[in-house]
């Protein structure tokens, strides 16, 4: 006899099959962004300690290679690690100590030269199509001074939190020389006790990956000094031409803040603009400072994206997103570490799913060694890398061997 149909009287077979492969979706990706939000909130409150480590990461991904170097030439470790530590310091300090001698050297007169240009400032006012007279000039001076004493407050509460800040600062910067120190002498170590947590089975994964993340965040920091240079060169070179003093203390600032998201690029186009105003006229100010917008133009929408992109194999959409995406999230630390941090995730995420792993391949990058122009494509643009097709072992294969 042939068997009776029925009507299904469940619930799933009342629902539409796309109904329920939405469902199924929904709630998995419900899971991974509360993973994500529970993460991000613990990254918060440990911030005072997440991001000096992720600068001593940052750093030892550039001095990793030096010191594998001087190793591999017959340098005892320990001197290898004390000169990339206290070589990177002088520069650092010789950078900034140039800049400051030379700026407190042209600086002779300054109030005098400030009081021209305040004066010649009035006098193109008052020619201007606005045709500001002195009495309204001081009255508007007069307003914004009413309005900065009207928020003191604001400047009050954050002289009182500047100690507290003071603090974080040196904790931060003590825990990131610590951090880096240990990282420098016994890196592979730490990073093989990390493998070690993971399940046997994944540790050849979690390995491989590592390593690919490893290499991409060497390139980033390679190319992040390459763009800084080539900010410095082209704002210091537009000082030099409109005949600005201190052009080479500007190109230090300007290579010094370019490690600074934002803030730095700001901070120093405005010490450009404002030598400029002081030392020459409001004309080349305006020069000046059309000449550091150009350059952080060139900079944010051209180098960044296209180098840095292809650098870090991030499409330049790519880059420009996830910094934005940081900065909105996290401020400067965000803008910051965004690149570098969706870079490495891209890597290794790509080396996992391409299960290169399970046949022994070598994660595939630039050497750990290499110098920074290798780093740099041939021709402008981006362009996926080369993967390796491994064709995984049978269950058969396996048995036999």
């Amino acid at each position: 006899m042939a068997p009776v149909q029925t009507e299904p009287n469940g619930v799933d077979e009342n629902i539409p099959t796309g109904i329920r492969l939405a469902g199924a979706w929904a709630w998995r990706l419900l899971v991974i962004a509360a993973a994500i939000a529970v993460l991000l909130f613990l990254v918060v409150q440990l911030r005072f300690i997440v991001i000096p480590l992720l600068v001593a990461v940052l750093v030892s991904a550039l001095l990793v290679p030096l010191v594998g170097f001087l190793t591999r030439h017959r340098w005892p470790k320990g001197l290898a690690v004390a000169l990339a530590l206290v070589g990177t310091l002088a520069v650092i300090a010789g950078l900034v100590t140039l800049a400051v001698t030379q700026i407190a050297a042209g600086s002779v007169g300054l109030s005098a030269r400030f009081a021209a240009s305040y004066a010649n400032l009035k006098e193109m006012l008052a020619a201007s199509p606005l045709q500001l007279s002195n009495a309204e000039i001081n009255g508007y001076l007069s307003q914004a001074v009413d309005a900065l004493q009207a928020d003191s407050q604001i400047f009050i509460t954050g002289a009182l939190s500047l100690g507290s800040s003071l603090g974080h600062l040196a904790t931060g910067a003590l825990l990131t020389l610590f951090s880096l120190l240990f990282i420098l002498i016994d890196g592979a170590g730490i990073w093989n006790w990390i493998v070690k947590i993971f399940p046997r089975r994944a540790r050849p994964a979690i390995n491989g990956a590592g390593i690919a993340g490893w290499r991409t965040l060497g390139n980033f920091a390679r190319v992040q000094i390459l763009v800084a240079t080539i900010d410095a060169i082209g704002i210091g070179a537009g000082a030099a031409i409109l005949g600005v003093p201190m052009a080479i203390p500007i190109g230090v600032l300007v290579f010094l803040g370019s490690f600074i998201p934002i803030v730095g690029a700001v901070a120093t186009g405005a010490v450009a603009v404002l030598i400029a105003l002081v030392f020459n006229d409001w004309f080349v100010a305006l020069l000046m400072l059309g000449v550091v917008l150009l350059v952080q133009q060139i900079e944010g929408h051209v180098l960044q994206p296209l180098i840095m992109g292809t650098a870090v194999k991030v499409h330049p959409l790519g880059v420009v997103l996830v910094v934005a995406a940081g900065a909105l999230l996290a401020g400067i630390p965000g803008a910051l570490f965004a690149v570098p941090v969706a870079a490495v995730l891209n890597v290794m995420i790509s080396y996992i799913h391409s299960g290169a792993w399970r046949g022994g391949v070598p994660p595939a990058g630039a050497a750990p060694g290499s110098i920074l122009w290798q780093t740099i494509p041939q021709r402008p643009g981006f362009r996926q890398p080369r993967t390796v097709a491994v064709t995984p072992r049978t269950a058969s294969q396996s048995t036999a061997e």
